[in-house]
C-alpha cells in the first residue's frame, strides 16, 4: 500500500506525466500535488477539474445510468488531463489528475497505471 506522496511520485514515472494531484471533490482542495511547468499548475488543473466531476456525476443522476465513473479524459492541444475517481471506501470522495504531454503519452498505457496506483493507494 502506497500513501500520498509515494503515488503521486509514481504516477510522475507515467511516461509523458507533467503533473499529478490528488483531489477533495468537496472542497476542490489538493490532498496532495506533484510535477508542473511554468505554465502548468497542477493544483489549478485539479481545482478547475473539480467542477467537471461533479457535473458528471449530476448528469449521471439526472440521467438513471448507474455504475460509476472509471475516468475522464480531456483532449488538449498539447495535453492530456486524465480524471480518475477513487473507487475504495477509504477513497470516496477523492480523485486523481493525471496531466501528461500528449506528443510523449501512451494513453493506454497511462490509464492502466493510474488504475494499478490508485488499487495500491491508501490513505
Amino acid at each position: 500500500m502506497a500513501n500520498t506522496d509515494i503515488a503521486l511520485k509514481e504516477s510522475m514515472t507515467i511516461e509523458g506525466a507533467l503533473g499529478a494531484a490528488l483531489v477533495d471533490l468537496a472542497s476542490g482542495m489538493s490532498l496532495g500535488v506533484i510535477g508542473g511547468t511554468a505554465e502548468l499548475d497542477p493544483a489549478i488543473a485539479a481545482a478547475g477539474h473539480t467542477d467537471l466531476v461533479r457535473a458528471k456525476k449530476r448528469t449521471m443522476e439526472m440521467l438513471g445510468v448507474g455504475g460509476a465513473i472509471e475516468d475522464i479524459l480531456i483532449t488538449l492541444t498539447r495535453q492530456y488531463h486524465l480524471i480518475r475517481p477513487l473507487t475504495a471506501a477509504n477513497g470516496a470522495g477523492l480523485f486523481l489528475v493525471l496531466i501528461l504531454d500528449r506528443k510523449r503519452a501512451n494513453l493506454a498505457m497511462a490509464r492502466r497505471r493510474l488504475q494499478l496506483i490508485e488499487g495500491e493507494l491508501d490513505l
